[in-house]
């Protein structure tokens, strides 16, 4: 399930290698990434502070963020997400190809 948005979000790769994606994330008002699933973690890195309203198929949570901020999640998540603030927001996700250099 995603949101019904006619506002994509722009997605700018600044590194594809075999080990990394690192892909920046820009964001109008109500702009949204689409479904997706990850296929590796990835690490989310805020540039801005912001709301990102999440979409996971069965409800919708708003998460606020604050610029600087990061987090990781693991391979297998799929959800879309929604820029739920009335500014644009932006942020940096970086994707680990090769998972077991992380432990």
């Amino acid at each position: 399930m995603a949101f019904e948005c006619t506002c994509p979000a722009i997605s700018t790769v600044q590194e594809d290698n075999a080990t990394v994606r690192i892909t920046r994330w820009d964001f109008e008002p109500g702009a949204v990434t689409g479904w997706h699933r990850h296929g590796w973690p990835y690490f989310v890195v805020m540039l801005t502070d912001g709301i990102l309203r999440i979409h996971d198929g069965t409800s919708v949570t708003d998460v606020l963020l604050v610029a600087g901020q990061s987090y990781m999640r693991k391979s297998g998540v799929e959800h879309d997400v929604m820029n739920g603030s009335p500014h644009p927001i932006g942020f940096v996700e970086i994707e680990i190809k090769r998972p077991e250099w992380l432990d």
